[in-house]
């Protein structure tokens, strides 16, 4: 048989015999050697064979993976974008070269468009939340004014994050190791370069200074003042630290049908001293700071399950139901935030807080640091899970 396209092959395969008849008729030369099986080919022979057949692959073909169903999102899955300047957006990006003169309609026909920067290109750098442009509109609010009030259940599904700016020097090094020592109640995001308000490497455009809806200043460690925009007391040799908020893992909760009280009423969550001692780092020292949700008692397993994955953002509760074993002696007076009533058919669950920061700089009576004003938090382009 010297004609390929005249070999019959069935159910993709071929007989014994029609494999000879194809290898004979690609390569007329080859003659098996005496003992050895058909299908055993000189080098010469192989190279032959592969350019008769285009596309030949020699070898075992690789398996693929068996992917099951997940209810957590994989950050491998997630696709960088290229983010707005600084100054946020124009109502109409420029055509360029090839492009349409018209802006197409963002998602729910927004013709609102983002200019592009350059793409993080570092190794490990982080692939960002697929709508990361609810976080950076989010933000354009929080900058213009429009928006002042504490974060808890906004943007559901990215990381939120405290903050504390500290100047340069022994007192931030001590910091960087207070979080290091204490990841319950620092669990750290990102470090800035020193003197920087940007941190490309959580939310490309974003401005540290003015893109918190609060911040709270504090000398000898005292509160000082709060104000919606840092600019005028940012100072030139600071370090600006990022620490994950219990409030990221809102989203999972409320997806799972767990209430969240405070949210609903409009008001920021309870915030209490307690007599739990994190482990002192050079001058600062103190103890840690929680938040307490009032939960469903048949729900709090589920949430105690859910909010264990975030460890980036504080991870489960310190305790369940017992106020006293931390050394809260009245929940209807917290030290920051609003009062929230629990009902007969609810739990208090108590979290580690980001305002433990606060706490402990004022104990340590540090000459002054910046940080968000307790409940309003900095909200990243990362996806809230990142790390579950």
């Amino acid at each position: 048989m010297s004609d390929t396209k005249a070999m019959r092959v069935a159910g993709n395969t071929l007989t014994k015999e029609e494999q000879r008849q194809l290898l004979e008729a690609i390569l007329p030369a080859c003659q098996p050697q005496e003992g050895t099986p058909q299908n055993t080919f000189t080098h010469s022979e192989l190279e032959q064979l592969k350019s008769a057949i285009a596309n030949l692959e020699i070898g075992p073909r690789a398996k693929k993976e068996e992917t099951k169903p997940s209810n957590t999102i994989d950050i491998r899955d997630f696709q960088s974008f290229s983010a707005p300047p600084q100054d946020g957006f124009d109502e109409c990006c420029p055509p360029q070269d090839g492009d349409s003169d018209e802006c197409s309609p963002q998602d729910g026909g927004d013709m609102t468009c983002f200019k592009e920067e350059e793409p993080l290109d570092w190794y490990g750098s982080p692939r960002f939340h697929p709508q990361s442009y609810l976080a950076r509109e989010f933000r354009e609010t929080v900058r213009s004014g429009r928006f002042t009030t504490p974060t808890n259940g906004v943007c559901p599904g990215f990381l939120q994050c405290n903050l504390v700016v500290l100047p340069q020097g022994p007192i931030a090094f001590d910091f960087l190791l207070f979080c290091q020592r204490n990841p319950k109640a620092c669990p750290l995001i990102d470090v800035c370069d020193v003197g920087s308000p940007y941190c490309p490497g959580v939310a490309p455009g974003a401005d540290l200074r003015t893109d918190v809806p609060k911040y709270a200043i504090y000398r000898d460690g005292k509160l000082d003042k709060e104000v919606t925009d840092i600019t005028d007391y940012w100072p030139e040799e600071s370090v600006a630290f990022l620490i994950g908020c219990s409030f990221s893992y809102d989203g999972a909760l409320m997806n799972a049908g767990i209430p969240l009280k405070s949210a609903e009423q409009g008001k920021n969550v309870p915030m209490y001293h307690t007599g739990l001692k994190c482990r002192p780092a050079g001058a600062l020292k103190g103890n840690m700071v929680v938040s307490m949700k009032p939960i469903p008692a048949m729900q709090v397993a589920k949430h105690i399950e859910i909010t264990n994955k975030y460890t980036h953002a504080h991870g489960g509760p310190v305790t369940v139901g017992s106020a006293a074993s931390i050394g809260v002696k009245d929940v209807s007076k917290p030290e920051w935030g609003d009062s929230i009533d629990i009902a007969d058919n609810e739990v208090p669950v108590f979290h580690a807080c980001g305002v433990t920061p606060q706490a402990i700089l004022m104990e340590s009576k540090v000459p002054f640091a910046i940080t968000h004003a307790a409940g309003h938090m900095f909200v990243t382009d990362l996806p809230s899970d990142l790390g579950v």
